[in-house]
């Protein structure tokens, strides 16, 4: 046989097993129309519709879907996240176009919740293959939420110690420094670029959809800054019909039960008011968002007033199918003064030294143009960019500082008819610092990263990832090891799924870390340009189990974790002389960031979520358990234990209880949040010294040994829906008015009582 005849029947064979080919010459026909949601009569965009195991495609931004078949009978599958499953026979004829609208309704079930952030696309909660909490609006609203870090405290397995979150005890406790958890909104970051912190009261919970919470190290996907964890923002857009909110509250703090604390003549009041309206003009989606705050404080001195404002614009382009363009602004005013160290452990625990008062105004707002493409299959393109800028200025021009930080993210989703999807990207980053605290600093990042989901044997979702950064400050880079993540996800059974996790993060010091030089009360700080880089791994394994009988619907969800940190930054008290050789002064004493700690954190976390009838009332009940087990295995290594607990790693509890239970019967609805917080183990050594800990925080150690212990937190609530737009409702925070420590100097607020009025267009 001639070498052309060979080629050409080799040729030939692969045409036959190029999927979607038509090689047989059989009739055709087609199928086409469009797929709603059944109640918000919305179209449904990349909804999956199959034919078999070789035929498909997806709808595209009008709900509208296409697919040539061969004559005869079909069975279609219409198949979308957070939705329940469709099949329809039908039958197709020779030349004819056969079209459908389908109606799909939004599943009943708690583990269909849909969430983007575990891969940077939408899938099912019960898929994921690492441990999230979902936080939805009514948890804010019902409480009188005020700022995202209230809620997270009352979340399983996160702690928020003077602003600084922790999950799973992965992070401790060091002022000014940055957070090992990433704060994103609508999947970019929002991380100031001096600090490297979250600023908790301008992000915008009056416009809220959900908050997504991943525990464990999240740096494939987010890079630096996401070593412990991410938490996901994600804001509103209209339905078919225009609505407005608006909710306006009032309330007061109460005396404390040790009455020479009380510094104030009248109870210290706060107040707000919160509004957002949702409307589609045309093509255009539109939502704008607003909120002010005033707040006299519990502590002296220590006040907030703020007011902030949102708009977000997406235009669906008509004429290119799939193509929208987006822009969305946030600003904030905001006028206040922190609270760092009391006068006294006694009479003095509510008031501050007059030097470490420290009122600050300033503003921030950030501007996110966007554009994203989406394929007749499913297939999508996004370009994000954001622009966030932070100003602070306060009466010590020694401390006012101002920072910009430019982002920009592309990120490509392919879609495969096995319901595998490959996420990929690239992002830059530019900041610019302009600050007396710390100089003047320049800094840039970029990186690559790739994740794939395959769905195999319809039971089984593998995922792998890897990620590879660059880091540069001031001319100096930082390479990061590549890291990656692996994960699984196994329905052992109809509403059993079982999981698994390896991740990778790391985070690059923030230019406070590295710099700043200041002396705050009494506090010295001395900055350490050679500060490197944190690293440190996660893994877990966990099951989430689907809970269905009678009304009652929900899951429990349990997890085993191991975590382990390098070359941790921790805040350290010494001597630093600006020259080893010389001899120290007390003017060389204080604390340097350092890189001097490793960790290693195991623990169980336990949550449940149920949501039923019982009799009348409908109830709701979400909470969670975290057993915490971290220590320093370096010090455990080194010297022998002399001191029980003497490895725990400092601002660290090791049991954590967090309960919500929300009963409603007629118009009538009450709730109950628990917090309970197992002792902190332990603090910087200096704070108990005798000595050195009364001259800084004069009182704290015999406090310390008093008064530091577990302690249980109770909320009431109960509320009213006079109609369906006006509900009213009452709130008691603290109600057994416990004394709590947050921080060394840091007591909580006491008993307060709110009043809000709620109204619904």
């Amino acid at each position: 046989m001639h070498l052309r005849n060979i080629l050409i029947i080799c040729l030939w064979t692969v045409w036959l097993f190029i999927p979607g080919q038509v090689v047989t010459g059989q009739a055709s026909g087609s199928v086409s129309g469009t797929i709603i949601d059944a109640g918000s009569r919305e179209p449904l965009i990349a909804v999956n519709i199959r034919a078999g195991r070789q035929t498909g495609t997806a709808t595209d931004l009008n709900g509208a879907f296409s697919l040539t078949l061969d004559v005869g009978q079909h069975l279609i599958e219409f198949s979308y996240v957070g939705y329940s499953d469709q099949q329809k026979e039908i039958i197709i004829r020779e030349g004819e176009t056969l079209r459908l609208e389908i109606e799909m309704t939004t599943s009943s079930k708690m583990l269909e919740e849909v969430v983007v952030s575990a891969g940077k696309y939408e899938q099912k909660l019960s898929e994921v293959t690492v441990s999230m909490e979902v936080i939805k609006p009514h948890q804010l609203v019902n409480q009188n939420i005020v700022s995202l870090d209230m809620i997270l405290e009352k979340t399983p397995g996160i702690s928020i110690l003077d602003g600084q979150p922790s999950i799973r005890g992965g992070s401790g406790f060091s002022y000014g420094a940055g957070s090992r958890v990433l704060m994103l909104v609508d999947d970019l970051p929002m991380i100031s670029a001096d600090a490297g912190d979250v600023k908790w009261n301008y992000l915008p919970v009056e416009n809220l959809n959900q908050v997504e919470v991943i525990k464990g190290a999240s740096s494939v996907l987010y890079g630096s800054s996401a070593l412990n964890g991410v938490i996901n923002l994600r804001t509103r857009f209209p339905g078919n019909e225009p609505s407005t909110e608006l909710t306006l509250f009032g309330g007061a703090t109460m005396n404390p039960d040790r009455k020479e604390l009380i510094w104030w003549d009248s109870q210290p009041l706060f107040a707000g008011a919160s509004f957002s309206h949702l409307r589609k003009i045309g093509n255009l989606d539109l939502s704008l968002g607003g909120n002010y705050y005033k707040d006299e404080g519990y502590r002296e001195g220590d006040y907030e007033n703020r007011i902030r404002g949102n708009l977000g614009l997406r235009y669906r382009f008509k004429k290119v199918q799939g193509l929208a363009a987006g822009l969305a602004i946030s600003a904030m005013y905001v006028d206040q003064s922190y609270f760092l160290l009391w006068v006294d452990a006694d009479s003095g625990a509510y008031r501050q030294p007059p030097a470490s008062l420290t009122p600050l105004t300033g503003n921030r707002y950030n501007i996110d143009p966007y554009l994203e493409y989406s394929t007749s299959e499913g297939n999508k393109h996004s370009l994000k960019t954001r622009l966030y800028s932070v100003d602070n200025s306060t009466t010590n021009a020694d401390r006012n500082s101002a920072s910009k930080l430019w982002y920009a993210e592309y990120r490509y989703l392919k879609r495969f008819r096995s319901q595998t999807r490959w996420t990929s990207g690239l992002s830059f980053s530019r900041s610019k610092v302009i600050a007396n605290l710390f100089d003047d600093h320049v800094g840039s990042n970029a990186a690559v990263y790739s994740q794939l989901d395959a769905k195999l044997f319809s039971r089984m979702q593998l995922s792998s990832g890897l990620r590879w950064e660059l880091n540069a400050l001031d001319g100096d880079f930082y390479y990061s090891l590549p890291v990656l993540r692996v994960g699984m996800n196994y329905q052992a059974g109809e509403n059993t799924f079982l999981r698994s996790s390896f991740g990778q993060g790391y985070r690059f010091p923030s230019v406070a870390e590295k710099f700043t030089d200041t002396d705050i009360g009494g506090l010295k700080i001395f900055p350490n340009p050679e500060l490197d880089p944190e690293r440190g791994w996660s893994a877990e394994l966990g099951v989430k189990q689907g809970i269905a009988f009678g009304s009652w619907l929900g899951f429990a969800d349990l997890a085993l974790f191991w975590t382990e940190y390098y070359n941790m930054i921790e805040f350290a008290f010494g001597v630093y002389p600006p020259n080893p050789d010389d001899v120290p002064t007390f003017d060389d004493v204080g604390f340097k960031a350092q890189n001097i700690a490793s960790a290693r954190i195991s623990g169980i976390d336990f949550g449940l979520s149920l949501e039923g009838q019982a009799g009348p009332a409908d109830l709701r009940f979400s909470g969670g358990y975290t057993y915490m087990n971290p220590v320093d295995p370096s010090f455990m290594d080194s010297v022998a234990i002399a001191e029980e607990d003497g490895h725990i790693l400092n601002y660290r509890r090791r049991h954590l209880l967090k309960l919500d239970l929300e009963a409603g019967v007629w118009k009538i609805f009450a709730g109950i949040n628990f917090q309970y917080n197992s002792t902190m183990i332990n603090v910087d050594e200096v704070f108990l010294d005798p000595l050195i800990g009364n001259m800084l925080l004069p009182g704290f150690p015999d406090y310390w040994e008093e008064n530091e212990s577990a302690y249980s937190l109770l909320d009431l609530r109960l509320g009213w829906n006079i109609t369906e737009m006006i509900r009213i409702t009452c709130i008691l925070n603290n109600a057994f008015n416990v004394e709590y420590l947050g921080r060394p100097g840091d007591i909580g607020r006491p008993r307060n009582i709110t009043l809000q009025l709620r109204l619904n267009f």
